[in-house]
């Protein structure tokens, strides 16, 4: 048993230069296609080319670390004990970021093993996913608030029923003995419609109203349960 694991971990098969070449080429497509899919369905507003280009660099990285030890049992465990110590500090801005990088190093280490069916089918469906799911995202709520005094309480209520058409949610509504403060939550589809319908802008018909003081609409970025 012994004299198997020795010669298990001395004998590391060398890897052809034609399989090397043909893993890396796979490799590259996937990165541009994993690239291309994470511009064309990110719907945030701070976009980072640095990061698209960081997730086609972690594909090829990974094929090469998973060319060098898929052969080599010794440079296997070394690789696992040197990663192990690793610790990456950096911030993910979108926690949906997170599954492009899980995709990219999936995506290179299939390369790394010459999985190549594996890698096709896999992105194309992750990629259809991606888009069948990009409306959702897109479809985000934003918070409507207005303050404003007491007396304005009313016709702040009836311009939105009216505006929106009965669609937006009101969600906060503080009183005090001299003012107000209402909170809506909308969907940005419904504001966009809404605004081109009445051929006005919410913010500007409502600071319109005697008594309102401060109109904001805020994009509400975190899923909050209703």
């Amino acid at each position: 048993m012994r004299d198997f694991i020795i010669n298990n971990i001395n004998n590391a098969e060398t890897i052809k230069l034609s399989i090397v070449i043909i893993n890396y080429t796979v490799a590259l497509i996937a990165a541009f296609f994993i690239m291309f899919t994470y511009k064309i369905t990110y719907t945030g507003t701070a976009y980072s080319r640095k990061f698209n280009l960081t997730l086609g660099t972690i594909t090829i990285v990974t094929t090469m670390i998973m060319s060098i030890i898929s052969n080599n049992i010794a440079l296997s465990l070394g690789m696992v004990g040197a990663l192990s110590i690793i610790r990456y500090r950096t911030a993910i801005k979108d926690v949906r970021d997170a599954s492009y990088i899980f995709w990219a190093i999936a995506v290179g280490i299939g390369c790394g093993v010459s999985q190549y069916a594996l890698i096709g089918v896999g992105s194309i469906v992750i990629f259809l996913f991606m888009l069948m799911t990009k409306q959702s995202l897109m479809d985000e709520r934003n918070l409507l608030i207005i303050q404003g005094s007491l007396e304005a309480q009313n016709n702040i209520e009836a311009v939105v029923e009216n505006h929106f058409g009965g669609k937006a949610h009101k969600i906060i509504k503080n009183l005090s003995k001299e003012s107000c403060e209402i909170i809506y939550t909308i969907q940005e589809r419904v504001i966009v419609k809404s605004d081109e319908k009445n051929l006005i802008d919410i913010s500007q018909r409502l600071m319109k109203i005697e008594g309102v003081e401060r109109v904001n609409l805020v994009e509400q970025t975190d899923d909050i349960s209703r």
